[in-house]
């Protein structure tokens, strides 16, 4: 049951990094008509500033739930690699229930009122002619941590499976994550 759990959420993830391909391609071409349009034509859009640093917040924010799942994130690998399977299984568990998921928490507990004051004021760009509706892009903080969450506790079903030899870490892999 715990393998179906962690294919299910890996085959969500993996559409959460196809959608991120495209932001990332979107952001891609907007900065390129950003440039053109301001170099080329001596013309530039505000909003179509805006938009580049909130393409980019999506990228970043819904990222590293991606990123924790392609085993991306940041470790100290010279202590690591000298451990077993079972160890590393044990402290990626640990370290998830210690660190990321209390961390989680916190930021969408404290992200709620952030977005919800911006939803309730109609937020705008304080820029003229910048975006409106400020609280969409707030809104993807809370929205992010808690898929966050949600791949921590995926991550914590992977390590269960290779600390009961379930699944096989993969050689090049270093978790053994299922692809």
């Amino acid at each position: 049951m715990l393998i179906k759990i962690e294919q299910k959420f890996n085959k969500f993830m993996d559409y959460m990094g196809n959608v991120l391909v495209v932001v990332l391609l979107l952001m891609i071409l907007n900065v390129f008509y950003d440039v053109l349009m301001r170099y080329l034509f001596h013309d530039s859009s505000i909003a179509m500033q805006e938009m580049e640093w909130h393409l980019f917040a999506l990228i970043i924010l819904f990222g590293t739930s991606y990123s924790l799942k392609e085993n991306a994130h940041v470790r100290v690998d010279f202590l690591y690699d000298k451990f077993s399977e079972k160890t590393k299984a044990i402290i990626n568990i640990v370290g998830t229930l210690v660190f990321l998921l209390p961390f989680t928490t916190l930021i969408i507990y404290g992200s709620y009122a952030f977005v919800m004051d911006s939803y309730s004021v109609s937020e705008t760009s304080g820029d003229p002619g910048g975006l409106k509706y400020l609280w969409l892009i707030k809104a993807a903080i809370p929205v992010s941590f808690i898929i966050l969450f949600l791949e921590g506790i995926n991550y914590i079903i992977k390590n269960i499976n290779i600390y009961r030899g379930i699944e096989k870490a993969k050689k090049n892999d270093p978790q053994g994550a299922l692809s």
